[in-house]
């Protein structure tokens, strides 16, 4: 059994990413720029939102987060969102989800111009993505074909089962695991909460990619001998044996799984570092116009 290190991939990419920054830097004197937007005060929020930033930080990019209090009006966001699209200087932008319940998450997702779209949400990238076309891909996904590569994991002609119908996580990843092309190459089954027998389905998995949200859901007899397990949940849960009083556990049992396995990723430490990497990805994309 291996265990998939997202920490130190993530790190190497970074230097990969920062070398490259280096270069544009040297011919165009303009450093990749990403903004974020955060509205409220969410403490999940802000603790992704300031990876991010310290994310760019580390690579040379330049950031910039706007906030907004939870009271701002749709149309004010939506505004901003377009005053944004149009300054050439601005390479990526993300609004950080969720957003207040009187703001249309979607309306959101379709005003974000689609080259600036690092987080791969839009209509156009989806569409882009799922017939083949470069596209700016999901960040989750594109962390987890990612680690695929870096590890050399065979998924060509392997059962992939995908548990979760997210449009952030386990749509695209049914999508890109079945597509012509490496990683990918699978046949892929999606399951979700309404799927009758889902441990004998999962236990035919070669490749198993659970994105629920339920801790601890996957045990180890849903789970065939040299599966490769890639957990994306990360819920917290409460927990006395930390500082906080909590701890992050993801949809996988991993002390039960992780001995019957091939590969699998942990939680923390697994596929979360990798998300913001490839967000970091994008927006490289973006300043060298590369889509």
């Amino acid at each position: 059994m291996q265990i998939i290190d997202g920490k130190k991939i993530s790190a190497e990419i970074k230097l990969e990413i920062a070398e490259e920054v280096k270069q544009i830097l040297t011919k165009s004197g303009k450093r990749p720029h990403l903004t974020a937007i955060l509205i409220g005060n969410d403490g999940a929020s802000e603790t992704y939102v300031a990876h991010k930033v310290k994310a760019c930080e580390q690579v040379g990019f330049e950031s910039t987060l706007i906030r907004y209090d939870y009271t701002i009006s749709e149309e004010d966001l939506l505004d901003k969102i377009r005053q944004i699209n149009k300054d050439d200087n601005i390479d990526g932008l993300i609004v950080q989800l969720p957003v207040p319940e009187h703001i249309s998450e979607q309306k959101i997702i379709e005003t974000i111009a689609p080259e600036k779209d690092v987080d791969g949400f839009h209509p156009v990238n989806v569409g882009r993505m799922t017939i083949g076309l470069p596209a700016y891909v999901s960040a989750t996904p594109n962390g987890i074909l990612e680690l695929f590569k870096r590890y050399k994991i065979d998924t060509e002609g392997k059962h992939c089962v995908v548990v979760g119908r997210s449009n952030i996580v386990g749509k695209p990843m049914s999508i890109l695991m079945s597509q012509k092309d490496y990683p990918g190459n699978a046949t892929v089954t999606v399951c979700h909460s309404r799927t009758k027998n889902i441990g004998e389905i999962c236990k035919q998995a070669d490749i198993l990619i659970v994105a629920l949200g339920k801790p601890g859901f996957i045990k180890a007899d849903m789970v065939k001998e040299g599966a490769v397990v890639i957990d994306v949940g990360t819920s917290r849960i409460k927990s006395d044996k930390t500082k906080s009083g909590w701890k992050l556990k993801g949809d996988v049992d991993f002390e039960q799984v992780a001995p019957k396995c091939s590969y699998i990723t942990p939680v923390p430490g697994g596929v979360g570092p990798m998300t913001i990497v490839s967000l970091l990805k994008n927006t490289l994309k973006s300043a060298k116009k590369e889509i």
